[in-house]
């Protein structure tokens, strides 16, 4: 784990933004190569990908202030380090796909074309940004003593940014979503062309992203909120994955249409 990988004078360089920016780039640089199969516009695609970013970002930190409101209530000046730390993912999402509905719109794209190409980026960036979460300490796990994949975190840097529990054996949960996240992106990538309609992928990554993540939270041992005997991303992804359900058998009748190869 190491949440400061170096300094440039004054300028320090964290782990976790290093690996946001990769994500962010390779996800973009995906994107465009499934929307351009689909004869859409790659200009287009990067204009949106820039959007669903900077909202991905506000978003996901929104939800992490709503979930863990009497934390920052007690200290205001505690809004400053989230800026160096991930929020809640599904906040991110949510607010991005309100931001990308209104983009798609604007910009007369096809709703459908466009969801398909945009998750293939998107389930391939979770990889690097969950990988990010492991060497910032962020998003840790449970208490594992005796388990042999627990791992322990030693730099106080982590515990002073994000609260990270040191010198304690913990579920390494962060990897437990960017390992599987490598399957659903070959899973979308080995499907793309096998499409029975347009909107399938953005149905199967919603259907394995949310099973996925309902699971990987019962490892989960950081402050999330929660919901009755859930926590907050438990229930979005209950949410998710009916409303994944709802778009296919919406969609499944719809005509076929082969991307380009």
């Amino acid at each position: 784990m190491y949440p400061n990988l170096f300094k440039i004078g004054p300028l320090t360089v964290h782990s976790y933004g290093l690996l946001l920016a990769i994500a962010f780039l390779l996800g973009m640089r995906i994107a465009v190569h499934y929307a351009k199969r689909e004869k859409m516009d790659p200009s287009a695609i990067t204009d949106l990908a820039v959007y669903i970013f900077l909202s991905a970002l506000v978003g996901a930190k929104l939800l992490l202030i709503f979930v863990d409101f009497s934390y920052y209530k007690q200290d205001w000046s505690r809004l400053l380090s989230i800026y160096q730390v991930g929020g809640v993912y599904y906040g991110g999402f949510i607010l991005a796909f309100v931001v990308s509905f209104w983009y798609i719109r604007k910009r007369k794209l096809n709703f459908w074309k466009t969801a398909d190409s945009m998750v293939m980026g998107i389930a391939f960036g979770q990889i690097f940004g969950r990988l990010g979460c492991f060497f910032a300490g962020c998003c840790w796990g449970r208490p594992a003593p005796g388990f042999p994949l627990a791992v322990e975190f030693t730099r106080t840097e982590a515990a002073q940014q994000v609260g990270t529990p040191l010198h304690i054996p913990l579920h390494p949960t962060q990897l437990y979503e960017a390992v599987p996240m490598l399957l659903v992106f070959v899973v979308l990538a080995y499907s793309f062309n096998r499409r029975k309609f347009i909107g399938q992928q953005l149905c199967l990554y919603l259907l394995m992203y949310s099973v996925l993540r309902f699971n990987v939270e019962f490892f989960r041992g950081d402050p999330r909120g929660t919901i009755g005997f859930f926590s907050t991303s438990q229930v979005i992804s209950m949410i998710a994955f009916i409303g994944a359900l709802v778009i296919y058998f919406l969609r499944r009748n719809s005509k076929p249409v082969r991307a380009v190869a």
